[in-house]
């Protein structure tokens, strides 16, 4: 059943007509619990008031599978909006984002001079740039653009997930650039050609990323709200004394707060990952397929008055 639940939420996360009705009709549906509000000024203020419970951030406009140049330009502006914002009001964050927001799927060019772009303002500002991770078609792309980047910028990370078969090999592939790396298990529904089908080995192949990217020396965010990785995350760090320096933890905002602050008050890094934005819908759905139990959330969004 749970299964089911997941392929139907990410079935309705790729509707292109009910994202651009949730667009139109604003913040409804539960989207709230996990997104910070609808513009840069309305996270801010959320993103501070995470900062003084003693949490990191990273902030990501939300946005995808943009198709025309001029909506590519805008989220592009916006990310630049967003770090100047970080440093002017003295926000302990980075900025994420995706690709296809700012126009991969019309041309490379347009993304990497917007990249470009944004990289130079987070350079400006000492604001990291993280690039998401996005579905297994766009993988190769994102791994080649964040390469080209990284031999020219030190303030860019990007995202790796355990479930692609891929993905050791593009791992051991990426140590040469000593890379900054977030590493979760994968949130898009991908054909078992190219992905592994059952949990667990999803969860097996995530803690030998894991362990790979740490023993290799360099800095890894466990993405997760698993219980039985982030055991297996201390376990390494006592096992091969990996300080602590070297690693944080990463949650989405509105999931598993109470976790959230144990490992704050354990001593380690926390950051809580924080979209804002209209363009909620798809993410919306995503958190909904990882973790079905949102749905009492969400329904309760739906019927409160």
């Amino acid at each position: 059943m749970e299964q089911l639940m997941r392929n139907f939420f990410l079935f309705l996360s790729k509707n292109k007509t009910l994202t651009k009705l949730a667009k139109k009709y604003g913040f409804k549906f539960g989207a709230s619990r996990f997104v910070a509000g609808i513009d840069i000024d309305h996270a801010a203020r959320k993103i501070k008031e995470i900062n003084n419970d003693g949490f990191v951030v990273t902030i990501d406009h939300l946005g995808e599978f943009v198709d025309n140049e001029q909506e590519a330009k805008e989220s592009a502006d916006e990310c630049i909006n967003a770090i100047k914002k970080i440093a002017d009001k003295g926000l302990d964050s980075e900025l994420s984002l995706k690709l296809t927001s700012l126009g991969l799927d019309i041309s490379e060019e347009l993304v990497m001079d917007s990249l470009r772009k944004i990289l130079d303002a987070g350079k400006q500002h000492n604001v990291t740039v993280t690039i998401d991770m996005e579905d297994y078609e766009r993988c190769g792309k994102t791994l080649d653009i964040f390469k080209e980047l990284r031999s020219e910028y030190e303030n860019i990370g990007t995202v790796l997930q355990a479930y692609l078969y891929r993905t050791e090999e593009d791992l051991q592939d990426l140590d040469e650039y000593n890379p900054y790396l977030r590493l979760v298990k994968g949130a898009y529904k991908e054909s078992p050609e190219v992905a592994f089908p059952d949990k667990k080995d999803v969860d097996e192949n995530y803690k030998k990323l894991i362990k790979m990217n740490l023993l290799n020396g360099n800095y890894t965010a466990v993405g997760t709200h698993d219980d039985a990785i982030i055991d297996y995350v201390k376990q390494l760090e006592q096992e091969h004394n990996i300080p602590r320096e070297q690693f944080e933890f990463q949650m989405l905002f509105g999931i598993r707060i109470e976790l959230q602050n144990r490992l704050r008050k354990q001593g380690y890094k926390m950051r809580v990952y924080v979209p804002y934005g209209k363009d909620w819908y798809g993410y919306n759905m995503r958190r909904l397929a990882e973790r079905p139990a949102n749905v009492m959330f969400v329904l309760k969004g739906i019927f409160k008055k």
